[in-house]
């Protein structure tokens, strides 16, 4: 039957049946490029010490000024995390706060059932979460694509857009935005300094800005103490001691 073929419609038949006869080319993952970000963050903050971390302890002062009074007051702060569960203590003569989260339940100390969101859902302690099932990476978004940088949702529909430092890859700041008894906040933080504790890169020195509907928040964090991976008793989550 070939004979009846002409040559030149011969060799397109055959590269026809050449090229049906190759592998497809596997699809690219949705958010490639992304990912990629992600994993060199992950990577330039400790990589798999992060990913492995069992707990982290952070202890130190902040000063907090606020839109409505200039006048900074000092203040000092716990946060302990392990594995989900997490503590967070702020100490001042004003307004002290606790949160504690169990594993199961959250509980704080601001009257009225007032809880902030979870600590370890949104900003640096998501990291650690990066390609664990229900952590969604994507693309900033639009207003924001201009920097470096991607968007990581945990599965309870946390969000924090990380912006990275062009040449280490190390995050400089990170913002998110959340609703509290049906208002608005929106959270914003730039990293100053980092510190190396056992190979992790933990933020050490950062400020902070809260935005609510009635009032701007603005917080100078320092870090005097930082333990990865250091004996942490399950009595810090106990809920029940602490109320």
């Amino acid at each position: 039957m070939l004979k009846y073929f002409s040559r030149p419609l011969l060799l397109i038949l055959l590269c026809v049946l050449v090229t049906a006869a190759q592998p497809a080319a596997p699809a690219e993952r949705p958010y490639a490029a992304e990912m990629k970000l992600a994993a060199l963050a992950l990577a330039a903050h400790g990589g798999d010490k992060l990913r492995n971390m069992r707990t982290l302890v952070v202890k130190g002062s902040v000063d907090v000024t606020t839109s409505a009074a200039a006048q900074a007051f000092p203040a000092s702060f716990v946060t302990i995390f392990s594995g989900d569960k997490y503590r967070l203590e702020i100490a001042n003569p004003f307004q002290p706060l606790k949160q504690i989260y169990d594993g199961t339940q959250t509980t704080s100390s601001v009257r009225g059932g007032f809880t902030l969101p979870p600590i370890n859902r949104l900003g640096y302690p998501m990291l650690q979460q990066f390609g664990r099932q229900g952590f969604v990476i994507t693309p900033l978004p639009e207003d924001k694509k201009k920097r470096k940088g991607f968007r990581m949702t945990s599965p309870e529909g946390y969000s924090t857009d990380f912006y990275l430092d062009e040449k280490t890859n190390r995050i400089k700041g990170y913002d998110a935005s959340y609703t509290i008894n049906e208002r608005a906040v929106t959270t914003s933080v730039e990293i100053e300094k980092l510190r190396d504790v056992e190979g992790v890169l933990v933020p050490e020195k950062y400020a902070q800005r809260f935005d609510t509907e009635q009032i701007t928040i603005y917080a100078n964090f320092k870090a005097k103490e930082i333990l990865v991976n250091s004996e942490v008793p399950d009595a810090y989550f106990k809920i029940a001691e602490n109320r």
